[in-house]
């Protein structure tokens, strides 16, 4: 008897815990489905149970982030951070989450700590240099700007309009025929890319 009861425990020990594993994985798979609303969602639940699970705050925010909801995405990186300060993963969507906001400075500081700390494969570190390049944009800082976009675009060479914003930092910067590169790079990989045909073109006018 005592051995049967103790396998019903087991089982239903066995059971929440896939139910809970099922459960996150399926907010993960939502979000790479588009579906961000029901994956956010999904990790209110997760959270709801457990208010200290941090896999729910990143996917959350990743979700938020992709709604639109960057005031929400912002609350809920910070809320998370508390938990876990050194989380790559969330403060580096904290960071998206200001720059959407028009946070510039405090979202270059969030980008800054995350390429600084994350190692060089890390999944998001072409995407914090490429805010970095646009913020530096928005400073005129175009030199600055070439060097955080050509970082982007080394870790992540087939992204076409980055290539095109790196040819905009170095056209602003004075830097034409790198510029022309750029555009050039720009054009192969989206021949259809329209920044791309008249950046290259304004270029090539005050290179004659």
């Amino acid at each position: 008897m005592k051995n049967k009861l103790l396998f019903v425990i087991l089982l239903l020990n066995f059971t929440t815990l896939f139910a809970q594993n099922q459960t996150r994985q399926d907010a993960l798979v939502l979000y790479h489905n588009g579906d961000y609303r029901e994956s956010i969602r999904v990790c209110e639940a997760e959270l709801l149970e457990n208010p200290n699970r941090i896999e729910s705050y990143v996917v959350m925010c990743w979700s938020l982030v992709k709604n639109k909801q960057y005031a929400e995405a912002e609350q809920r990186a910070m809320e998370g951070l508390v938990i876990s300060p050194y989380d790559l993963r969330l403060i580096e969507i904290l960071g998206e989450a200001k720059f959407y906001l028009g946070k510039n400075n405090g979202a270059m500081e969030q980008f800054q700590r995350y390429v600084a700390s994350a190692p060089e494969n890390g999944s998001r570190v072409g995407t914090a240099y490429y805010f970095m390049g646009e913020i530096f944009i928005k400073q005129a800082r175009f030199q600055h700007a070439d060097i955080a976009l050509s970082s982007a675009v080394k870790k992540e060479p087939t992204v076409d309009s980055w290539w095109v914003r790196l040819g905009y930092a170095r056209e602003s910067a004075g830097n034409y025929l790198e510029a022309v590169n750029a555009y050039d790079e720009a054009l192969r990989l989206n021949p259809s890319s329209i920044d791309a045909s008249r950046g290259r073109e304004r270029v090539s006018a005050k290179l004659q």
